[in-house]
């Protein structure tokens, strides 16, 4: 007799049942209530750091992949909700171990899919597993609420300037706590410099240029600001005052105001909370699920003009957006001599040939930064192309292509992309995990404040990782392509190569040249082999 067991704990934490415990209850079931006179083989599946909301646990995984190879007689797990708290979920295991004629036990519950009304109890008991997960969805969002009314500032990393700092203690459910609030650092005069440069003339970019041209650095990592971290200060409701004006700004867009409207007089800033679904890795909620309320600090920006930047980066976000990474076959392969940093394309007009290849760190911040020219990128890509065509008669094709795969798959920039990407997987495991944390009907105002902060703080670093990661691609085609469609395409150049697509054509260039150098004059091109 062949015998799975499943255990799965959410959280690594002394509360409930161990895994270690769940898996030796287990055994002890196995050993006197599946006792048939046959030799028993056990298979333990241990997920600890994982929540139920869904099937994608390692360990789970894993059980289901071994069930058609191992045949299992039995499936045994502690209690239901250790497998699925998601009736549709389920109902599909259920039906998944039917078909195999695999028994499901849950020994907490005594059910057992052996049995008519074993299967029947289990479905019930699933709906009602799926309604308490809702119903404390429902109460965190209700916690959520009456702290917002406080206009507390829960904690986490606190925006760029400010700093958070404790208020006097102050009653609550008859008892003394301390909250949070945040007030003005230095670094609020660049948080000021920002909204006004962006107001004199909205570009992201031109804030950017502005930024570097003074030499104006993040504290928080020393470097300049990123387009995104721009985008996000002039996003963010914490700068804004709270008036009339952007309490209509809310009111229109259906947010949760918790205050009055006579209460927006000016004399504050502006909370908001719930302005992210952690269960979808940190992405931004629509401004109809924020609950919004009044701080206990100041704002720096009127309703009236923070609302007109909000207004105009919706309606910018309908324009056509240019894609410009269809653009130039050596985008990310060049390199400006002047400061050492790629060049990336930069479409000139809607004319699809119509692009230029243009040094980062000019794209960044302007001639303060790099006064290199630019390259016409149709006519460079057509001069490497040609060129490329001219040296292959006496270039070793399939010794370099073999090496150079090898190279390319193995390179430090693929491995710095993959640990990157391993660490954003990692953060985002962390994520759901105290995501479940918050459903803990048990939670105390203080706990709930302490984990809301460690998901705050878990959000930066992911958000950090991901413009890092998204740095290390702009040079990189990740895109897989047939190697032996290469080999094809390189062995008649001539004939095939305008026939590829542009990702196709890259990674022929990339297997061939090792980098182009451009000193604003002379375009020096460096074939592998030479």
């Amino acid at each position: 007799m062949k015998i799975a067991i499943y255990s799965r704990k959410s959280l690594f934490t002394g509360k409930g049942e161990s895994v270690e415990n769940q898996i030796e209850m287990c055994k002890e079931y196995t050993g006197f209530s599946l006792d048939d006179g046959s030799e028993k083989e056990l298979f333990v599946y241990e997920d600890e750091g994982f929540s139920a909301k869904n099937l994608n646990r390692p360990q789970f995984q894993k059980m289901m992949r071994d069930l058609e190879t191992e045949h299992f007689d039995y499936i045994v797990c502690y209690r239901l909700d250790r497998l699925s708290r998601n009736v549709s979920d389920f109902s599909g295991l259920i039906e998944t171990l039917e078909k195999k004629n695999v028994h499901l036990i849950c020994i907490k519950e005594h059910f057992d899919t052996s049995s008519p009304m074993g299967r029947a109890m289990m479905y019930i008991t699933s709906v009602f597993a799926q309604l308490e997960r809702e119903t404390l969805a429902e109460r965190v969002r209700d916690n959520m609420h009456m702290l917002a009314r406080t206009g507390r500032w829960l904690g986490g990393t606190a925006p760029t300037g400010f700093d958070s700092t404790e208020l006097s203690e102050v009653i609550m459910d008859g008892k003394m706590k301390t909250s949070h609030t945040l007030i003005f650092n230095d670094e609020i005069e660049t948080v000021k410099l920002i909204y006004k440069t962006f107001l004199e003339n909205p570009s992201v970019s031109g804030v950017s240029k502005k930024l570097i041209r003074e030499n104006i650095k993040s504290k928080a990592n020393g470097k300049f600001f990123s387009i995104p971290g721009i985008r996000e200060i002039l996003s963010n409701p914490v700068y804004c005052i709270a008036d009339s004006d952007v309490y209509e700004y809310f009111h229109s867009n259906n947010a949760d105001i918790c205050r009055n409207k006579k209460d927006w007089n000016g004399s504050f800033g502006v909370t908001a909370y719930n302005k992210r679904d952690y269960s979808k890795g940190a992405k931004r909620n629509n401004i109809s699920d924020w609950i919004i309320s009044i701080g206990k600090h100041h704002g720096i920006v009127s309703g009236k003009d923070w609302v007109f930047i909000q207004n105009y980066f919706h309606d910018n976000s309908k324009e056509k957006i240019i894609n410009t990474s269809e653009l130039g076959l050596l985008s990310g392969l060049i390199y400006c001599t002047d400061c050492g940093e790629k060049m990336f394309t930069k479409r000139r007009s809607n004319d699809e040939e119509n692009y230029s290849y243009i040094c980062s760190s000019k794209l960044k911040g302007g001639t303060a930064l790099c006064n290199c020219k630019n390259l016409l990128g149709k006519q460079t890509d057509d001069l490497v192309v040609d060129f490329i065509r001219n040296k292959l008669d006496d270039f070793d094709l399939y010794g370099e292509l073999k090496s150079k795969i090898s190279e390319y798959e193995s390179g430090d920039q693929q491995k710095e992309i993959k640990a990157t990407e391993q660490k954003v997987k990692a953060i985002e495991s962390e994520l759901d995990i105290l995501t479940e944390r918050l459903t803990d009907s048990s939670l105390s105002a203080v706990a709930i404040q302490a984990v809301d902060r460690k998901l705050n703080e878990k959000t930066a670093e992911k958000e950090n990782l991901q413009q890092e990661l998204e740095t290390l691609l702009q040079g990189d085609d990740h895109k897989v392509i047939d190697t032996y469609a290469i080999v094809s395409a390189l062995q008649s150049f001539s004939n095939e190569f305008n026939n590829l697509s542009v990702y196709e054509k890259r990674q022929i260039i990339r297997l061939l040249i090792d980098r182009i150098e451009w000193d604003g004059e002379d375009l020096d091109i460096f074939m592998y082999g030479e």
